[in-house]
């Protein structure tokens, strides 16, 4: 088993999903959806997030999901960006950019995480929001479990401050570098922009402003046995090409990426990705007007699970209602 690819993964079920108009400003990846219709798309993505977490799980993943019933979490389907697990038993608590997404938090998912597998201690920095200081989880960063750095575009959801506290707690080092897309608007959340896994990496290379830097990048992404760096254009990265997360399943590795990501990719990539993982694309287009993708919906578990009570799947019946949750 890979140490960058998870076995299970935490995912959240919103029955009410909407855009969230508090991120619409600075997500260039978020279109106007004025004029949908409020049901059909709620109705929409609540059966695009049941037919990708099937998906998931009959790849060999085990998927946690979890329902959200309120109206006020736009973007709770998106968990990666409030929480992350690491190796060793540890649980890492963000503080989010926008007011409404940070009742996203939810202490009946800790819960779960807790009684499942090996958890050690639960570091939370969602303090630094009365700050203004703001670190959006594995949004903000990609991180290289093995190599051990943490990666992260500027923006202002990804504090130096926050970056710094959270790479001297678990040990990362940070590569902080800037990026832009096409239009020269800054990338929002460097996880839309590159995807790291065991023997390959997918990045936005003409994204990174500075060549050094980018060089740099490149170099530390080829070390430790991952070959091949595969650079996506800024057309793919539109597409969320660069938005996946390498998963290990019951027969090895997958990449789960949307369609509209797949679909970008070439033939030349796929095969060069095919080479260590099977892809796996997941059709979630009502997801994606909100911003974000395939990655985004994902929160990877990397703790060591407590033998013979990790489940394959968290019915609602397993969770508590949202309603009846605290944020912490």
């Amino acid at each position: 088993m890979s140490v960058q690819s998870p076995a299970a993964v935490v995912m959240v079920r919103p029955h009410h999903f909407a855009p969230n108009p508090q991120t619409v400003a600075d997500n260039g990846f978020q279109p106007s959806t004025d004029g949908l219709d409020e049901h059909a798309f709620a109705a929409s993505a609540y059966e695009e997030v049941t037919r990708a977490a099937a998906a998931i799980e009959a790849a060999g993943v085990t998927v946690h999901l979890f329902e959200d019933e309120t109206r006020h979490r736009p973007d709770s389907v998106f968990p990666n960006n409030w929480i992350s697990t690491h190796s060793g038993g540890h649980i890492a608590l963000y503080p989010m950019f926008t007011p409404n997404r940070r009742t996203e938090r939810r202490s009946d998912i800790v819960e779960l995480l807790k009684t499942t597998y090996r958890v050690q201690d639960v570091i939370d920095y969602s303090g630094l929001e009365y700050d203004d200081v703001f670190l959006e989880g594995t949004g903000a960063m990609v991180l290289d479990h093995e190599s051990r750095i943490a990666y992260a575009a500027r923006s202002n959801r990804a504090d130096p401050i926050a970056l710094e506290r959270f790479c001297t707690n678990f040990g990362y080092e940070p590569m902080v570098f800037d990026a832009v897309d096409g239009r020269g608007i800054a990338v929002y959340h460097t996880n839309v922009i590159m995807s790291i896994a065991t023997e390959y990496a997918l990045l936005a290379t003409d994204m990174i402003v500075s060549p050094v830097r980018r060089q740099e990048i490149i170099d530390r992404l080829s070390a430790r046995g991952r070959r091949d760096v595969i650079a996506l254009t800024n057309e793919q990265i539109d597409e969320f090409s660069g938005n996946a997360l390498e998963l290990w399943g019951s027969q090895g590795r997958v990449l789960a990426l949307s369609r509209r990501a797949y679909d970008a990719l070439t033939a030349d990539q796929r095969e060069r990705i095919e080479r260590s993982a099977r892809l796996l694309p997941l059709d979630v287009p009502t997801i994606e007007l909100a911003g974000g993708s395939v990655r985004c919906m994902l929160a990877g578990i990397h703790l060591d699970p407590r033998p013979g009570l990790v489940e394959r799947h968290a019915t609602p019946a397993d969770a508590a209602s949202a309603d009846e949750v605290a944020a912490l």
